[in-house]
């Protein structure tokens, strides 16, 4: 299927951009009291930023011009929205102020259509469906720093998954069963996250860390 193809490329050239970018950003803070140093990761960091964005915006633009309008069954439908969903995210990373409560919103909106519909029309261990529900619960941790949000999405999803394993097919087991798993691995990490910042701020959850 060219979709996948397409997105399997793209997500390796979009990753090793949002990688360069939390490294540089990193440096970029720890060269503080160094002015040229500090100069030169920003622009770095900025540079990177522009190729970002470009990639994400033409894959959007892919997108909503013909991949999401031609599907033709909930599967391809579903794998698209969750696609324009994760580029969102990724812009949402980058950006600021304005801007990023536009893409956090589309983000949100994206996911949200393609949840409605793997709901309806897919089985709950189906790969695609825990995929979209693993990326989504990312997106409420991460990018909207709903930690209770994104725990009670991956826990649905999982336990959602497991009261029907003997629905799981055989050509999907090792997908469904390893993105359970990325599931479970989340749950763990952010429930013992949210445990520490309550133990640290007598009560109050703290911000949400990465993945």
């Amino acid at each position: 299927m060219q979709g996948k193809w397409t997105s399997s490329c793209e997500e390796n050239v979009v990753g090793a951009r949002r990688s360069s970018w939390r490294v540089i950003s990193s440096i970029e803070q720890k060269t503080e009291g160094s002015e040229k140093k500090q100069q030169m990761a920003k622009e770095y960091r900025e540079k990177v930023e522009k190729e970002l964005r470009d990639i994400c915006q033409d894959v959007l633009n892919l997108l909503d011009k013909y991949l999401i309008p031609k599907a033709g069954n909930p599967e391809s439908k579903v794998f698209y929205l969750k696609m324009k969903g994760d580029y969102y995210r990724y812009l949402a990373e980058v950006a600021s102020g304005d801007d990023r409560d536009v893409v956090v919103k589309k983000s949100q909106d994206s996911y949200q259509e393609a949840f409605d519909i793997a709901k309806d029309k897919m089985q709950p261990t189906h790969p695609i469906r825990l995929g979209l529900a693993l990326n989504f619960s990312v997106f409420y941790y991460e990018i909207v720093n709903a930690p209770d949000s994104a725990c009670q999405l991956a826990k649905k999803a999982f336990d959602d998954a497991i009261a029907e394993l003997d629905t799981l097919s055989e050509e999907s087991y090792k997908d469904s069963t390893l993105i359970m798993q990325l599931l479970r691995d989340n749950l763990t990490l952010w429930t013992s996250d949210t445990s520490a910042d309550d133990q640290e701020s007598g009560g109050q959850a703290g911000g949400a860390g990465g993945n």
